[in-house]
């Protein structure tokens, strides 16, 4: 991530470990795999696979921001400690520099973001190959990221909602917010505001005409820094609109939660099912929330962009998603 405002990257562009070719994923390590098939938005492949890991296992996609690499983000953010705690595999794609140099995933270029082009369709064969690698549920697929990587996560979920279970987008933007690099410097800086029925339709248009029926929308988890200084806060409000707009869900079978030092607010389906919730962390600027200890709902290390907030998002993120108790 950039040091300065426009860490999504937008503004750069608008102002002027093992190595394996070809081998399968191994049990406790992390690496990377060279060769894993198409790979439009020529993105690299990393991965980490706890020593335990049960068949079929869990897989999560976690997508770092820009200026992080794909394994620093894993570990500082707490994601290989949730993986050996709860047994998962993690996919760890990374943007290369020549692509955008800031470090950033291109989720504001529409030719980069749809079904099986670009940057999307090089992660949806990232895990095509760990399927192929490792016995993976596919019942269980998760995605989450942060900052531009959190938007990368919001793309993901409305191009492949018959693919992953949940998402979680941490600091992040609406899907379709943005179509070009002026319009995500607004979106990015100041928001957009559109009715929910609105950012239903843009994700709903994902997949116009591809005949997919998804059984269920994935579940999503958003949150956000109230003093974020890089994406304007207003941005998690879009998105609850969005995703619950998408599931069809009662705005007033939103419950609250007031925790030390963050609001959440969860909204339930007909059945009573949780399907998308919200984090509001006091205070917090720009950054994915964690609380370092050695506790078993503590995590993390902290870092640019990886904040001791007392509050461990992918800890809480993988409960949500059903992955730990």
């Amino acid at each position: 991530m950039s040091s300065n405002r426009y860490c999504l990257g937008v503004a750069v562009a608008l102002l002027a470990v093992l190595t394996l070719s070809g081998g399968a994923v191994r049990a406790g390590t992390t690496g990377e795999v060279i060769e894993f098939g198409p790979n439009p938005g020529r993105l690299r492949l990393f991965y980490y696979r706890p020593d335990a890991l049960p068949a079929p296992a869990p897989l999560v996609v976690a997508l770092h921001g820009c200026q992080q690499t794909a394994l620093d983000y894993a570990r500082q953010a707490g994601w290989m400690q949730q993986a050996d705690r709860w047994g998962f595999a993690l996919l760890l794609p990374e943007q290369r520099t020549a692509n955008n140099r800031q470090g950033c995933f291109n989720w504001f270029r529409p030719e980069l973001t749809g079904r099986d082009q670009g940057e999307a369709g090089s992660i949806r064969h990232m895990i095509a190959r760990m399927q192929a690698d490792l016995a993976i549920d596919p019942r269980r697929i998760y995605v989450a990221g942060l900052s531009a990587g959190g938007a990368m996560t919001a793309v993901l979920l409305a191009v492949y909602p018959e693919l992953f279970a949940g998402g979680a987008i941490i600091a992040g933007i609406p899907y379709g917010c943005a179509t070009g690099l002026p319009s995500a410097l607004r979106c990015q800086l100041w928001g957009r505001d559109l009715e929910p029925a609105e950012w239903s339709d843009l994700v709903r248009q994902a997949t116009a005409g591809s005949g997919l029926k998804p059984h269920a929308w994935p579940t999503v988890s958003i949150w956000q820094g109230e003093s974020d200084w890089a994406v304007d806060p207003d941005n998690a409000v879009e998105l609850l609109e969005q995703w619950t707009a998408v599931q069809g869900l009662d705005p007033r079978s939103a419950v609250e939660e007031a925790g030390r030092g963050y609001s959440r607010r969860v909204y339930r389906d007909v059945t009573g099912q949780p399907r998308v919730e919200s984090y509001l962390i006091a205070e917090m600027s720009h950054g994915q929330p964690i609380d370092p200890g050695a506790g078993e709902t503590q995590c993390g290390t902290p870092a640019d962009y990886v904040l001791p907030a007392g509050i461990c998002a992918s800890d809480r993120i993988v409960r949500f998603w059903g992955l730990a108790p």
